[in-house]
């Protein structure tokens, strides 16, 4: 899978609090997400964020001039 930093992350299960986009912060053995909705870090290993996602949305700070 082809992640990058700043990309935005599709979950299949949402956080507590309800938000289910998170930014790619980090990447690595693990990967540090930010929750878009409440704005929580995680770190969460490669494997099982790959397992969790559900689609990979664009950054949205990159537009199309």
């Amino acid at each position: 899978m082809n992640i990058q930093i700043g990309d935005r992350l599709l979950m299949k299960k949402p956080h507590p609090c309800g938000g289910k986009i998170w930014k790619v912060t980090r990447i690595g053995l693990d990967f540090r997400l930010v929750c878009e909705t409440c704005g929580r870090e995680i770190l969460i290993p490669r494997v099982k964020a790959e397992k969790g996602v559900k689609r990979i949305l664009p950054d949205e700070s990159v537009t199309n001039s």
